[in-house]
C-alpha cells in the first residue's frame, strides 16, 4: 500500500504542469540613452555609480559612522527586515501545500457499558477497550494543473520583491542620512557666517556711534548701523533654530542618540560627498535598481496568480489515506493481524459557482495589467530621476564656481568701503549695501554647495547604489 502511494504522489508531481501566460516584459518606456551631455561624459570603462561602495561616496568620516549606525538602529529599515522575514514564511507555507502532510495518531479508548439481551433484560456492566495508532495523509491535493505550483511560484516572487523592497529601504536610508548630514552641516556653517558677520557689523555700529558722537555721522546713518546688527541677530536665532531641527532629523533617521565622541565633520568646502560618478546606459538600471526589480518580481507574481485562476476551472484530485492498527488490548496493537488501512480519492470538478471564478480569473488579469504599468513607471521614473541628477552634476560645479567669484568681488568692495566710510568718502548707504551684498553672496554659495553635494547623492541613489562598503 505504501508503495503504491509513493507511486501516486511522485506521478501527480511529475504531471503536474503550469498554466500561467508565458511573462514578455514590456520594451523599456524610455529612450536608449541619456542626452548629448550625460553620454559625452560616460566611460564604458568605469562601470556605474551603482558600483560604488557607500564608504567610499561618502567619505566624511561623521557621515559614515552616522550612516553605519542608523544601517544599526533605524526603525523603518527594521520594519524592512521584518517584512521581508514575514513573507518568506508566507512562501513556505504556500509551497508546503504542494507536498502531502502525514500526521501520526494514537489513542486508546476505556468505557463502561451496559448491553441488553435478547429478551429485553440488562445484562451486566461490561468494561471495553480500543487502542489504535498510525500514520494519516489529509486530502492531499494532486497538482495536475498546476495551481498549487502557481500559487507557490507567486509567493516566492513576492519574496524576492520584499527582499529587493529591503534593499531599496537601505538605499534611500543611506541617503537621507546623507543629505539631514549636509542640512546640518549647512545650518551649521550658515550659523558661523552670521556670527561672523553680526562680529564685523557690531564692530561697524562701534564706528558709526563714534562718528556720530564727534557729529560726523547723522542720526539716520546710526539707526541703520542698530537695524543692520539687529536684523544679523534675528538672522542669528534663525540659524540656531535650523542647526537644532536639522540634529533633531538626523537623530530620528539614526535611531538613537547621536555619540558625541563622533569625530569632527568635514566643511562643505571639502567636499564630503563624491561628486562625480558615471551614469552608465538607461539598460543597466534594471539590473541595478531595486525599485525596478521589486516592480519585476511583482509582474511575475501577477503573472503567476494568472496560472493559479486559470487552474482552478480544472479538477481537483485530492487523496486521504491511513495505515495504522487497531486492537481491543494494547498488549496486542501491533500485531500483524492488526493492522488496518484506507485510501480514499476525491475528484472535484466546479459546476456552478456563480460567476466566481471568472471573476477571479480576470482580477488577476487586471492585476498583472497593474503591475505591468508599475513595471512601466518605475523605469521612467528612475530615468528621470538619473536625468535631473545628471543635470545637476553638470551644471552646480560652473555655478559654484561662478559664485566664488561673485563673493570675492563682494567681500572686496565691502573692504573698500569700509576704508571709504570710514575716511568719510563714502555715504553709510554705500557700505550697508555693500555689507549685505557679501553676506548674501556667502551664503548663497553655502546653498549651492549643499545643493550639489545633495545632487551627487540623488544621482548615487537613482542608479542603485548602496553597495557594501
Amino acid at each position: 500500500m505504501r508503495h503504491k502511494l509513493m507511486t501516486v504522489f511522485v506521478a501527480g508531481a511529475l504531471s503536474a504542469c503550469s498554466l500561467a501566460p508565458p511573462l514578455e516584459k514590456p520594451a523599456l518606456p524610455v529612450a536608449a540613452s541619456y542626452d548629448a551631455a550625460s553620454a559625452a561624459s560616460f566611460d564604458s570603462n568605469a562601470g556605474t555609480g551603482a558600483d560604488v561602495a557607500w564608504r567610499t561616496m561618502l567619505p566624511d568620516p561623521r557621515l559614515q559612522q552616522l550612516v553605519q549606525l542608523a544601517l544599526l538602529n533605524n526603525r523603518d529599515l527594521r520594519e524592512a527586515a521584518l517584512n521581508v522575514a514575514a513573507v518568506q514564511a508566507q512562501y513556505r507555507v504556500e509551497d508546503a501545500n504542494r507536498l502531502p502532510k502525514v500526521d501520526v495518531a494514537a489513542g486508546a479508548t476505556r468505557q463502561r457499558v451496559i448491553g441488553t439481551n435478547s429478551a429485553g433484560g440488562f445484562q451486566p456492566r461490561t468494561i471495553e477497550e480500543s487502542s489504535n495508532a498510525g500514520l494519516a495523509i489529509n486530502a492531499f491535493e494532486l497538482d495536475f494543473f498546476g495551481r498549487l505550483r502557481s500559487l507557490s511560484d507567486a509567493a516566492f516572487a513576492r519574496y524576492l520583491a520584499s527582499m529587493e523592497g529591503q534593499r531599496a529601504a537601505r538605499l534611500t536610508l543611506i541617503a537621507a542620512v546623507a543629505d539631514a548630514y549636509l542640512e546640518q552641516r549647512l545650518a551649521q556653517e550658515q550659523a558661523q557666517l552670521t556670527e561672523r558677520t553680526l562680529d564685523d557689523w557690531s564692530q561697524s555700529l562701534a564706528l558709526t556711534e563714534r562718528l556720530h558722537t564727534a557729529q560726523q555721522r547723522s542720526g539716520i546713518d546710526l539707526a541703520q548701523a542698530r537695524g543692520q546688527v539687529a536684523t544679523a541677530e534675528a538672522d542669528l536665532q534663525a540659524r540656531e533654530r535650523a542647526l537644532r531641527l536639522a540634529h533633531n532629523n538626523l537623530e530620528l533617521l539614526v535611531g538613537a542618540a547621536i555619540p558625541a565622541d563622533l569625530p569632527d565633520g568635514a566643511p562643505l568646502s571639502q567636499q564630503p560627498v563624491l561628486t562625480t560618478l558615471p551614469a552608465g546606459l538607461p539598460s543597466d538600471l534594471l539590473a541595478r535598481r531595486p525599485d525596478i526589480i521589486q516592480a519585476e518580481h511583482a509582474l511575475v507574481a501577477a503573472n503567476a496568480d494568472i496560472g493559479a485562476a486559470r487552474a482552478a476551472f480544472f479538477p481537483r484530485i485530492s487523496l486521504t489515506a491511513q495505515l495504522g492498527f487497531a486492537s481491543p488490548e494494547i498488549g496486542g496493537l501491533f500485531r500483524g493481524s492488526q493492522r488496518n488501512w484506507s485510501f480514499a480519492p476525491q475528484l472535484t470538478q466546479p459546476i456552478f459557482h456563480g460567476g466566481q471564478l471568472r471573476a477571479e480569473l480576470r482580477l488577476a488579469e487586471v492585476r498583472k495589467s497593474i503591475a505591468v504599468v508599475q513595471y512601466e513607471r518605475a523605469i521612467q521614473s528612475a530615468f528621470r530621476e538619473v536625468g535631473d541628477a545628471l543635470a545637476g552634476s553638470q551644471t552646480y560645479r560652473l555655478q559654484i564656481d561662478a559664485q566664488q567669484r561673485v563673493v570675492d568681488a563682494a567681500e572686496l568692495r565691502e573692504r573698500l568701503s569700509k576704508l571709504r566710510y570710514g575716511a568719510g568718502q563714502d555715504s553709510r548707504l554705500e557700505l550697508l549695501d555693500a555689507q549685505r551684498q557679501s553676506y548674501a553672496a556667502q551664503g548663497t554659495l553655502l546653498d549651492l554647495r549643499r545643493d550639489q553635494f545633495r545632487s551627487a547623492v540623488a544621482l548615487y541613489k537613482a542608479l542603485g547604489g548602496g553597495a557594501e562598503g
